[in-house]
């Protein structure tokens, strides 16, 4: 086993950050709104927006590039979109109460933790910065840096690297079920904390040892730290 953590010790947690940690899912899709009338594109909705809650900034814009026939290089929307983003995050971001909790109690316990995240790096720090959860959480990765976004598992094993743990020791926390399958494609368990309501039935989510089917309003910093405890014992 690498460095970091020992048979038995406190289990790695990685965090995903949007929708999980911070409530930032509004702000997303406000920058996305903006850009999108920019060309000229006036009828983006919620709805539309969030069909793409766990996927990666630069995959969404691919996407919708390619719906709304954009005639413009993603990089140049990627640009734009993070700018957009980062003056509405710097303007304030929520952190969920409970989720704040958690890590307290996991950085009081020793827990090895880490930020893994569709967003850009520059975004990833801008709203930790920003919420004071930059303290406690100072390994972070970003889709930007590894090949492929979730739901591929780049992310999550990047940052078990970066931490010196295995994959399969690590708990990873997410909202969304492409990030749910991305933690079992990377060998890690998972907690699920649905972000959009009515979805826990989305079979992404059966890949997660733990759900809070209610999203934020049921999730339990509680429960789930008792629940990471248990997570490397047999059974």
């Amino acid at each position: 086993m690498p460095d970091g953590t020992a048979p038995g010790g406190p289990t790695p947690v990685v965090f995903d950050l949007d929708g999980t940690l911070v409530d930032s899912e509004p702000l997303y899709f406000e920058a996305g709104r903006r850009l999108l009338a920019r060309y000229g594109v006036t009828d983006f909705t919620w709805e539309r927006h969030a069909r793409f809650i766990g996927i990666g900034t630069r995959e969404t814009l691919e996407v919708l590039a390619r719906e709304y026939g954009l005639d413009a290089p993603v990089e140049e929307l990627l640009t734009r979109k993070n700018r957009l983003y980062l003056e509405l995050a710097r303007a304030g971001t929520t952190v969920f109460p409970q989720m704040r909790e958690l890590v307290g109690r996991l950085a009081a316990g020793g827990h090895p933790m880490a930020v893994a995240s569709g967003s850009s790096r520059a975004a990833i720090e801008a709203v930790l910065a920003g919420t004071g959860l930059d303290a406690l959480l100072t390994t972070v990765v970003s889709a930007e840096e590894v090949p492929h976004g979730k739901p591929e598992p780049d992310v999550f094993l990047a940052a078990a690297s970066r931490l010196r743990v295995e994959p399969a020791a690590c708990v990873v926390v997410e909202d969304a079920a492409p990030g749910v399958v991305a933690a079992r494609r990377a060998g890690m368990r998972c907690i699920a904390v649905p972000y959009v309501a009515g979805s826990a039935d989305d079979p992404g989510f059966a890949g997660a040892g733990l759900v809070f089917p209610g999203g934020q309003r049921e999730f339990s910093a509680r429960t789930a730290y008792a629940w990471i405890g248990r997570a490397d014992r047999p059974g």
